[in-house]
């Protein structure tokens, strides 16, 4: 565990024997730098780890553990935060470090990862082991697949081709700092159609986080940000969710959920002032629960009842609880980070077939993922950002790794156009 006050310095430090009398903070600093630069990690020694995205902390508990020098390493989706070829240096190092005689452990739900790295492979499933030990020579990603989540999984997920319609979320030269008082977002200009997925690809910390906390009203900004016309820059959340605004957060338990709560307190958070949650200013729990129950089993929440805290959920069917309430809120507009990290690739299936289906519906749905895999596979489009800035959008179909991965680490730029289609809602009023 990390402790939020301290630095990333701080942190790498905690528990060690040296120093032992006084603390040279920038000796250590550039000591934790360079062990950065090494695996390809990029990270600021000096910046608290309360100011971090959830995918520079994971970073910090990567350096955390080289720094030690660890002979047996525990690895928990240790690629998540990185870009393609700086995963692929990552995974040369990890066979580096094994062929000197260190034993790792590569927990991951990316299937050609696991191929690329392992040398043997344990399957877990609902806590039993269904393969152990097990060669991977000539076995399949989709038999994989199946041991994991005992049955056969699409891969390919079918998307259908459609025609977006009128605008309904539009960023017009919108920029914010961070949690350190500097540039996070610069002069971004974005749109986004009914019907359409637009995908936000970008190494962890390069202004991912703070454009959709600046979208969702959680954090000010200076430019306009349209949804359906009306203007809800610096707004409250209140705002933009009464505007028909729906956000699956990064932060499951921090941002997403009320962890004490049970699964009916946190499914009402949006709705327990309406009919009929609600009624002469108390709320109906009977209606409550049963509302929670039909969402319960509609999303398939694996849980005893819809009683039971929401801290007591697995990663997945937190993430489950989280989607059935911003999904039964029939929302014009989904913000989605992260919406599948850490997930198994049964879960992973579910929640990407549930927003093809809002696609499907005419949602418009803003994607932030690192997952370039599901980026492709999802989006219509994908814009591609670099140190706070959008450096390219790039058709879906035409998208590939290498393309995105120099785009992302700022080595490229491509076309940043939104395609002319129908005139939005109020674009009057923005003319004017």
């Amino acid at each position: 565990m990390l402790v939020p006050t301290m630095s990333v310095t701080e942190n790498i430090l905690i528990g060690l024997d040296k120093p032992k009398l006084a603390l040279n903070l920038k000796h250590y600093d550039e000591e934790v730098r360079h062990l950065a630069e090494q695996f390809g990690i990029r990270i600021d020694p000096s910046a608290k780890v309360w100011q971090l995205s959830v995918g520079e902390q994971q970073r910090v508990e990567i350096l955390k553990i080289l720094y030690r020098g660890a002979r047996i390493l525990v690895m928990d989706e240790p690629t998540a935060v990185l870009a393609p070829q700086e995963a692929d240096e990552l995974i040369a190092t990890l066979k580096g470090m094994a062929s000197q005689g260190k034993s790792i452990i590569f927990i991951s739900h990316k299937l050609n990862e696991v191929q690329e790295v392992a040398d043997r492979l344990t399957i877990l499933r609902r806590g039993k082991a269904t393969a152990e030990g097990i060669g991977l020579e000539g076995i399949t990603r989709e038999r994989l697949a199946s041991l994991m989540v005992g049955r056969e999984v699409i891969f390919n997920m079918h998307k259908v081709d459609r025609e977006p319609g009128e605008v309904v979320l539009q960023l017009e030269q919108v920029s914010a700092v961070n949690n350190k008082n500097l540039p996070a977002l610069k002069n971004v200009d974005l749109c986004l159609r009914a019907g359409e997925i637009l995908g936000i690809a970008g190494v962890a910390g390069n202004g991912q986080s703070e454009l959709v906390e600046v979208v969702t009203g959680l954090r000010e900004c200076e430019g306009k940000i349209w949804l359906d016309g009306k203007d809800i820059a610096n707004k409250p959340p209140q705002v933009s969710i009464g505007g028909g605004l729906a956000h699956i957060p990064e932060d499951r338990i921090g941002v997403g959920s009320a962890p004490n709560l049970s699964i009916t307190k946190n499914v009402i958070m949006k709705n327990f002032e309406s009919e009929p949650i609600s009624h002469r200013w108390q709320v109906n729990y009977t209606e409550a629960g049963r509302h929670a129950a039909e969402l319960k089993q509609k999303y398939d929440i694996l849980a005893p009842s819809v009683e039971t805290q929401a801290r007591k959920l697995s990663g997945g069917n937190l993430q489950k609880l989280i989607l059935a309430r911003e999904l039964s809120s029939a929302p014009h507009l989904i913000v989605a980070m992260q919406p599948t990290r850490g997930l198994d690739v049964g879960a992973i299936e579910a929640v990407q077939q549930l927003l093809l289906d809002q696609r499907e519906t005419g949602c418009a749905i803003l994607l932030v993922s690192e997952d370039l895999d599901e980026l492709m596979a999802l989006s219509d489009r994908i814009a591609v950002m670099y140190e706070g800035e959008v450096v390219g959008v790039v058709d879906g179909k035409e998208a590939d790794l290498n393309t995105l991965g120099l785009m992302m680490t700022g080595s490229m730029r491509g076309p940043g156009s939104c395609p002319p289609e129908p005139a939005a809602a109020g674009s009057q009023e923005r003319e004017g």
